[in-house]
């Protein structure tokens, strides 16, 4: 599918602190990346928060992860959209009626925003499924649940990019994926189990990547960037 290059990247604002968050904000080029919010900053900050963010010129990416009852989940990426973001999220683990009512509040509202599920968090490798009984393993769940997303009508799903091209290869290439677990070559790992670099992602099928330290660590954010952006090209 063709996406802006230079737009690919999805930065994640994970602060503990709005004040912070908004310093980090002032010192990038909305040219260069997109935002993502999450649930701890958006916890501390709330919706003027987000609509600070949008109003300078980037698309946020509200990353929720929304689980509940189809009423409550759809009702929720309506008050999401309203806000202006360009991205919101919801489980899949939700099932098709949940995702279907999201859908549909998402188009009642006539924005353009983009509804996509989570699949596996990157932090769950195969022992960890099992524990909550998914004995398929983590590739398998994954598929099984970007099917379901795909046939609800979303736009697209989070999963590691490990499973970026087999989704593709499964129900589409343009249906979007968003990856996190992203890290510079000789970065922090994290939490994270199943992680790649932005060049192997890419080339794995991945649509956006979601990075965080690599960039809000960095001492210039907008060289990182342009860093990455430049390695991508290169592919």
């Amino acid at each position: 599918m063709s996406t802006n290059i230079e737009k690919r990247v999805i930065v994640a604002l994970d602060y503990p602190n709005p004040s912070l968050a908004l310093e980090f904000v002032e010192r990038l080029s909305p040219s260069l990346c997109r935002l993502k919010i999450g649930k701890e900053l958006f916890t501390l900050a709330g919706p003027q928060f987000v609509r600070q963010v949008v109003d300078k010129g980037f698309d946020v990416f509200l990353d929720l992860k929304f689980h509940d009852i189809p009423n409550t989940v759809a009702a929720a990426c309506k008050a999401a959209s309203d806000l202006g973001v360009w991205m919101v999220n919801v489980h899949a683990s939700g099932g098709a009626k949940m995702m279907d009512a999201a859908c549909t509040a998402i188009r009642k509202t006539g924005a353009d925003t983009k509804l996509i599920a989570v699949t596996v968090l990157t932090s769950m490798g195969d022992n960890d499924l099992a524990e909550i009984g998914f004995n398929d393993g983590a590739e398998a769940q994954v598929l099984r649940l970007a099917q379901l997303s795909f046939d609800s009508g979303m736009d697209g799903v989070v999963c590691s990019a490990h499973e970026a091209a087999l989704i593709k290869g499964k129900v589409g290439s343009d249906f979007l994926t968003v990856t996190p677990g992203i890290r510079l070559a000789g970065g922090d790992v994290g939490d994270q189990k199943r992680i790649m670099t932005p060049v192997a992602a890419i080339q794995n099928g991945a649509d956006y990547l979601v990075i965080g330290r690599s960039i809000t660590k960095s001492e210039d954010p907008n060289a990182t960037l342009r860093l990455i952006i430049d390695e991508i090209n290169s592919i």
